[in-house]
């Protein structure tokens, strides 16, 4: 989901609580925080030699003791209005990052909105060989392939 996306879907539903459900199904719990906003810039080289840059707005999502904190769709907009100075643009993809037994970054894969609440679905992120074209091995990289 790029940011202006996400942007839109906060602000048409201003006064919905807001949710996020995990990967494996498990719910964050309500009383989450979003503690970080930031844009991240990843430059990389593949393993034939291509250089690749990817943005990404990345929120950072933590769950303290205070149980009863609730964000709505609207907090959550008028925090990234706060990031608008360090995340210049929204044409770029958005993640969550979580904590749980491991610190994850996930891609959102789909939402829905319902009377009561705003909902994200988060997705995982996978590796691949991105020079699959240079590869001997059909399948992919291999011990005689690029990589």
């Amino acid at each position: 989901m790029k940011l202006r996306e996400f942007k839109s879907l906060l602000e048409a539903n201003s006064d919905k609580q807001f949710q996020i459900v995990l990967p494996n199904h498990d719910q964050i719990p309500m009383s989450f925080h979003i503690t970080e906003v930031g844009q991240v810039n990843k430059v990389f080289i593949d393993c034939g030699g291509k250089i690749h840059s990817v943005q990404t707005c990345q929120l950072q999502v933590w769950v303290g003791e205070d149980e009863d904190h609730r964000l709505n769709s609207g907090k959550i907009a008028s925090i990234l209005k706060l990031a608008q100075s360090i995340v210049p643009h929204d044409d770029i993809d958005i993640e969550i990052e979580y904590e749980d037994n491991l610190i994850s970054q996930y891609p959102i894969e789909d939402y829905t909105v319902t009377n009561e609440a705003v909902t994200l679905y988060l997705t995982h992120k996978h590796t691949d060989c991105l020079a699959k074209e240079l590869c001997v091995v059909p399948s992919g990289c291999g011990t005689k392939g690029c990589c």
